[in-house]
């Protein structure tokens, strides 16, 4: 089946004051070809240019059909329940106005969706991040290509894909339904379009097509409201979201009521908690506002989530306030998990417990398999291209594992092949861990990230593997101390000089930036001076 005899998608695109992408944005619709009969761009009452690039370029594409909003709704759903009024075609898609479809997304969606007679097709969406374009996929292994999933309830973990722009519609099915995004000013709207589009049981198809291309634009003057977290507003936000959204699959099923309410304890919570930042009025609202939520969920769901997501709801649920040693939890909720010292032990048989202050048993430790363990490793300076690593032991789980080798991991931030240096043997030390000397050689770091194509500054994340000898093992990021996160200039013979930032990232986790020759230090320069000026815009 070609795609001039397709059945027809209509393209939904929304737009609000973003005239400068909003072209872009259509095209990548108008591209898919015959099989997209119509774009409909909804314009939202913008205040820019976005009304006149829209009718300038309606004026040249007749499958394009504008429609203006004379009231600026405040939110995305109620352009989006006007696009679906005014489309025609037998399938539904939608587009934000800075994002894109790649070639061919449409016509894969629905030849997919005919193929199995689904009401709801879905496939591969990823977060491309500019200017670097890297292209992070969204919930990678939650779908399997060609698969077709007869009722949602027999796949409850589709509640973690909220995001409804990777998915085909029937509209028939919409309209059968009354499936609509809620009104007006309502963040995070498809959480509650997706949760009912999934409480009225479709059957779901799979394609592997890639069909989204999600921008992500951090340093924009506006960013999207999903990155907007400066206040406690954009959580309170999520929470009436995922409340609604939780209802509604509870109402249709009770095993998709529960995966949504595990869903958010092992990804909402653990995402904004590592996020909390040092504020001491954003931390107490936080903390106030997420034990209130987090007081309602059923005790069966809490034990239903992993150990880490537990143990976070514990400690929140045991202290009205944050807790003095809060950075310890931000660390927990971090990828990968990292429970910092000092570790405590309570209760008459020494269980592991979260603190001598909070004695929170952290259940389930003892039966945690090493790889997953929230193992601590501490990194500092130790010579010339080396540094020196210190495994802290988490109450005698990795010692059972017979912790033998590490070795450094250096990922490309850009996306790309890891980096692995040679491994070496870890000794005990005084503390009841290990340690290691590791070759930390940036220069040849550099080297490799030319081969791989990375150009002027290159940005790593650091890692570690711990090699066991029971044959298991962890991975888990550095933490850095001491004088490792010093800036240098190394003399290089190949490119004159090369500048080393290492850096701590938002998670604490150790990272590089490196810039290799003077086109590369003038990158860092200006990629610092760029931070700066957004950090002074946001304060």
């Amino acid at each position: 089946m070609n795609s001039s005899n397709l059945p027809t998608v209509s393209v939904v695109v929304i737009a609000y004051n973003d005239a400068g992408l909003v072209g872009e944005a259509v095209s990548s619709a108008l591209a898919q070809g015959p099989v997209v009969t119509e774009v409909i761009a909804v314009n939202d009452a913008s205040s820019d240019g976005t009304a006149r690039v829209l009718d300038e370029l309606a004026a040249v594409h007749p499958r394009l059909k504008v429609v203006h909003r004379t009231e600026n709704s405040g939110g995305c759903g109620t352009p989006r329940n006007d696009g679906i009024a005014a489309a025609s075609g037998r399938y539904v898609l939608f587009l934000d106005s800075d994002d894109i479809l790649p070639p061919g997304a449409a016509g894969a969606l629905v030849r997919t969706a005919e193929r199995h007679r689904a009401p709801v097709t879905v496939g591969a969406a990823v977060r491309r991040e500019l200017p670097q374009r890297h292209d992070v996929p969204w919930m990678p292994g939650l779908y399997t290509p060609g698969d077709v999933i007869e009722r949602p309830a027999d796949r409850p973990e589709l509640v973690r894909d909220t995001l409804c722009v990777n998915k085909l519609y029937e509209r028939a099915f919409l309209e059968e339904h009354g499936l609509r995004f809620p009104d007006g000013r309502f963040v995070y709207e498809d959480f509650v379009f997706t949760s009912r589009v999934l409480a009225a049981a479709p059957r779901i198809a799979v394609t592997g097509d890639l069909v989204y291309v999600w921008h992500v634009r951090r340093s924009a003057a506006q960013v999207s409201i999903s990155l907007d977290r400066k206040d406690v507003g954009n959580w309170r936000s999520r929470i009436e979201a995922h409340r609604t959204a939780a209802r509604t699959l509870a109402g249709a099923s009770p095993v998709l009521g529960s995966a949504c309410q595990v869903k958010f304890l092992e990804y909402d919570l653990r995402m904004y908690l590592r996020e909390l930042g040092r504020d001491p009025e954003y931390q107490a609202a936080w903390w106030t506002l997420t034990r209130e939520y987090v007081d309602t969920f059923a005790e069966a769901d809490v034990e239903a989530a992993a150990a880490h997501a537990r143990w976070i709801v514990r400690v929140l649920r045991a202290t009205a306030t944050p807790p003095a040693d809060v950075e310890r939890l931000t660390r927990l909720a971090a990828e990968p998990p990292r429970l910092l010292p000092p570790y405590a032990v309570g209760g008459a048989c020494g269980e592991p417990v979260w603190s001598e202050e909070l004695p929170v048993a952290l259940d389930g430790l003892p039966a945690l398999p090493v790889g997953e363990l929230p193992v601590t490793v501490d990194a500092e300076p130790a010579g010339r291209g080396t540094v020196r690593i210190h495994v802290h032991d988490l109450y005698g789980r990795l010692a059972e594992a017979g912790p033998q080798t590490a070795r450094l991991s250096f990922l490309p931030r850009a996306g790309g092949e890891p980096v692995l240096a040679r491994p070496v043997e870890l000794l005990p030390d005084r503390d009841g861990g290990w340690t290691a000397v590791l070759p930390f050689r940036l220069a040849d770091l550099a080297v490799t990230g030319r081969r791989q194509g990375l150009r002027r500054m290159q940005a790593w994340n650091v890692g570690v593997g711990v090699h066991c000898a029971d044959g298991s093992s962890v991975f888990t990021s550095l933490r850095p101390r001491g004088r490792l996160l010093r800036r240098r200039a190394l003399p290089s013979s190949r490119y004159g000089v090369l500048l080393a930032q290492p850096y701590r990232t938002g998670a604490g986790a150790l990272a590089l930036r490196l810039a290799p020759g003077a086109e590369g230090a003038l990158q860092l320069v200006r990629n610092r001076l760029h931070r700066a000026r957004a950090a002074r815009g946001a304060g």
